[in-house]
């Protein structure tokens, strides 16, 4: 009898792929969009298990409190602003069509109002290009260009927490609780190494234990392991 894959196996959504955000502090996203920029105080600057950035603890004149991404250079005690014509300042959020060009942005919202999606990372950062006929072109941390519309808002300055991928683990332990604490799957074993019922290149009978058979073209998800077949074939006509 055979078993799932771990790419199945996911989906399935047993225990060992489930977030544990029953232990996490809150959700770090902008406030609802407010008609005037409104200001707000620093008052904690705390760790969430989920996010790998510090987060800030706001509290805002209009008697709102919420937890947002905490970005580089900020302490308690600071003042920020959210509105549409904010002060592009660190740790202030505005709306896309009014930060500048090759402004530094994070916690981008890809629908107006929806919180932030867009890079939350530690460390991470993006960059405004050019603003487009009511749309706004940012480079993201991967170097891929997206357009974003002009009403999206935005975190101005770099994320905090750049520094977490700067010291080594040391020990497979500290790397095993680190992963426990996420749920993530530890440690990764590779496909060759596993037994047939595991895995479409798991067996030891024969040298090359990996025979890429494409998987076919319309496979689902589960299924779309080891060679994926190449979108087109065969030499291009002029």
């Amino acid at each position: 009898m055979g078993k799932n894959l771990i790419q199945q196996a996911r989906g399935k959504g047993s225990p060992t792929y489930r977030a544990p955000s029953f232990r996490y502090r809150a959700d770090a996203k902008h406030i609802p969009v407010q008609k005037e920029p409104v200001s707000g105080e620093i008052i904690d600057i705390v760790t969430c298990q989920g996010h790998s950035a510090p987060l800030a603890q706001i509290k805002y004149e209009n008697g709102m409190t919420c937890y947002t991404i905490a970005p580089e250079g900020i302490r308690v005690g600071d003042k920020v602003v959210i509105g549409q014509e904010s002060p592009i300042a660190p740790g202030n959020t505005a709306s896309l069509k009014n930060i500048p060009d090759g402004t530094l942005i994070y916690n981008i919202e890809s629908n107006p109002g929806d919180g932030g999606k867009f890079c939350r990372a530690g460390g991470a950062f993006a960059r405004v290009l050019t603003h487009i006929k009511g749309k706004v072109l940012v480079l993201l941390p991967s170097k891929k260009q997206r357009l974003f519309s002009e009403e999206c808002r935005a975190s101005i300055g770099i994320v905090a927490g750049s520094g977490r991928k700067e010291k080594p683990f040391m020990k497979a332990g500290k790397k095993h609780h680190y992963m426990k604490a996420r749920n993530k799957l530890y440690p990764i074993v590779s496909g060759a190494a596993m037994n047939a019922v595991d895995h479409p290149f798991g067996t030891s009978r024969s040298l090359r234990k990996s025979k890429a058979r494409p998987a076919p073209k319309n496979a689902p998800p589960g299924r779309k392991v080891g060679m994926i077949r190449p979108k087109r074939s065969g030499r291009k006509k002029k």
